[in-house]
């Protein structure tokens, strides 16, 4: 596994290398499975920028997260195939879960998190999917592909039905009535701001291992301007940063992903907020653990 020549927030090698980090990012720019706006495959190299100019120091937890230790590996050659893009990322990932890294993908379209989650079903025989997301990713096909970005979770829920969504304001007629029938656990961002949604009882429902993926156009503009499929309405900061907060101390979560950034030259705001979303996370998890 080849390391990134800059690693993720630009930690020295005693906090980077892969051997002793407890954490490995992996960028994954693939962009095939999009359906509007591009810009995912720049996405990753743009976070890892961003990050260098992070804080390590998190004011919430009281502590630099990045004491875990933090490896970032170099970008795989990504195919053009949507299955065998697949077939990369499982086999990038698995190996990772052989060695227990706790493993962060950045994306990319949303797409590939079938990939990783193919990778965690080998390891983990009962966990659950949360999506935080605009889009209910219910479709079986759009546009011709199974593998669209539109896809994910209907993909995802043919290997585990174990699933929430949270922050969805944008659906087709199908997918509305598919969350019906199947009396799905999905909450809408209306929903969710008149109150009526319960988090910690939803979460009660989901297995104690939990993967979390996160579509950044689940945010409001104001938070994370620049994606490929963007919705009027969606979180601010706090608010994610609530749930998530939530979802970190009632479950284990054994990884995620952060997908969907559209990389803009004009819009380094975006790429910034999602570096500091994906470090947020990472010191969620192991707060508290150095050396865990």
């Amino acid at each position: 596994m080849t390391p990134h020549p800059t690693p993720f927030l630009g930690l020295p090698e005693d906090q980077s290398d892969l051997a002793a980090a407890r954490v490995v990012v992996v960028p994954y720019g693939y962009e095939g499975g999009v359906s509007y706006g591009k810009g995912t495959a720049g996405a990753p190299a743009a976070v890892i920028e961003a990050s260098q100019y992070l804080e390590l120091y998190d004011e919430v937890l009281d502590e630099e997260p990045c004491r875990v230790g933090i490896a970032t590996l170099a970008q795989p050659e990504i195919p053009d195939d949507p299955q065998a893009m697949l077939d990369t990322l499982e086999q990038t990932v698995a190996p990772l879960l052989d060695r227990e890294k706790f493993v962060v993908v950045v994306g990319g379209d949303h797409s590939i998190t079938t990939g990783y989650v193919r990778a965690l079903a080998r390891h983990n025989a009962d966990f659950g999917i949360l999506q935080l997301d605009a889009h209910a990713d219910l479709r079986d096909s759009y546009e011709g592909s199974p593998f669209s970005h539109a896809c994910s979770m209907a993909r995802i829920r043919e290997m585990t039905d174990r699933t929430l969504q949270i922050g969805i304001r944008s659906m087709s007629v199908e997918e509305a009535q598919r969350i019906k029938d199947e009396d799905l656990a999905l909450c809408t961002m209306h929903r969710y701001r008149k109150g009526n949604f319960d988090l910690e009882a939803e979460l009660a429902q989901l297995p104690e291992k939990l993967f979390i993926t996160v579509d950044v156009d689940v945010f409001d503009w104001s938070v994370i301007t620049s994606t490929g499929t963007p919705e009027p309405g969606g979180m601010l900061w706090d608010e994610a940063m609530d749930i998530l907060e939530t979802v970190f101390h009632t479950k284990t979560v054994i990884g995620f992903d952060v997908v969907e950034l559209a990389h803009r030259d004009h819009d380094p705001n975006s790429a910034f907020a999602t570096a500091k979303l994906i470090y947020k996370m990472i010191g969620m998890r192991f707060a508290g653990k150095e050396g865990a």
